[in-house]
């Protein structure tokens, strides 16, 4: 017979996870929101520079989440965002295919990252 044997309890964890609830990490976000989009406009591939200056950002907050998205208002008829042609590829009228080119994850990875790190770096001593 194995038996477990546990003393204490999870107080000071639970006083520490409910203290990183309530931070507030808008301000952080809101930093590197602005950040990505003018990296998105600076690397995307300009012809009428209409979806190079179409990028923008919002933080969606929900009880136990928040969000950094970032965005593209430059759309087609069908709704479909042009910065999916451009990073994806697309057919032509023509039926001449158009390869994609990857311009969003090279200038987004760094962003990602530094995002992290002062996140990280906000909550490790609290």
């Amino acid at each position: 017979m194995i038996t477990f044997t546990q003393k204490g309890n999870f107080n000071k964890t639970d006083t520490f996870l409910k203290r990183l609830r309530k931070r507030d990490y808008i301000s952080i976000l809101e930093k590197y929101g602005e950040i990505g989009v003018n990296a998105l406009a600076k690397a995307t591939p300009k012809d009428t520079g209409e979806t190079s200056e179409s990028w923008e950002y919002t933080i969606e907050k929900k009880e136990n989440q928040v969000k950094l998205i970032w965005k593209n208002t430059n759309v087609t008829a069908d709704g479909v965002p042009i910065v999916v042609f451009i990073q994806y590829g697309h057919v032509t009228r023509g039926g001449t295919y158009v390869e994609g080119r990857d311009f969003i994850n090279p200038v987004m990875r760094p962003i990602f990252d530094k995002i992290a790190e002062e996140l990280w770096n906000e909550i490790k001593d609290y």
